[in-house]
């Protein structure tokens, strides 16, 4: 009995069904995309415009620090990040009218079509700045508490006054809440503060 041949196999279509499978794969996943922080930059200055320093009250301005062992300071204490949010809500309210933390000055808005006197820390401002070594992972850890403490300030105050989530709110409404409660976080390019205690 002879040996049987074997018969080939026609390959010439399977690169074709390879890449259709390709096409297939890339047309029907998602791919995820990072996002960045949603910040808006300045304009740039004039160049014939001269610049003018600006004095800010010490009391109006919240430092935040983070070193290169991913250690926060705020105002000079180390703290642990998950008591940040409410040390900065703290500080960007000042119910009390502490006279350490932001000053409270008369604000007039516009809520619902009338002029309304409301009392608020409009001159705040959270300075972040970070160590060269700093930890993406802390910044961004840092980031989040810090924009959260905001949007719990303004939502607290829109059920506050509305008895409603701030995400509720009309455009109008919530563009009145942010007036009172302006997100200002300023960050300084990273230096080398090092991380001894």
């Amino acid at each position: 009995m002879g040996k049987r041949s074997v018969q080939e196999i026609n390959a010439s279509s399977m690169a074709d069904i390879a890449f259709l499978l390709l096409i297939f794969f890339l047309v029907t996943t998602t791919m995820s995309v990072d996002k960045g922080l949603s910040r808006r930059l300045p304009p740039p200055m004039p160049d014939k415009k001269e610049q003018k320093d600006v004095e800010i009250n010490e009391r109006n301005i919240y430092v935040v620090l983070i070193n290169s062992k991913n250690q926060v300071l705020a105002q000079g204490k180390y703290v642990d990040v998950a008591n940040l949010r409410e040390d900065v809500k703290k500080f960007i309210r000042n119910e009390g009218n502490d006279p350490t933390l932001p000053e409270v000055l008369p604000l007039s808005v516009e809520i619902d079509g009338r002029m309304e006197q409301v009392m608020t820390t409009t001159n705040h401002l959270i300075s972040l700045q970070n160590d060269r070594g700093t930890e993406y992972q802390k910044y961004i850890e840092v980031q989040n508490e810090l924009v959260a403490a905001y949007n719990e300030v303004r939502d607290e105050y829109s059920r506050q006054k509305w008895g409603v989530p701030y995400s509720e709110l009309t455009d109008e409404r919530q563009s009145a809440v942010q007036k009172i409660y302006p997100q200002k976080i300023s960050e300084a390019e990273p230096k080398n503060y090092g991380g001894k205690k």
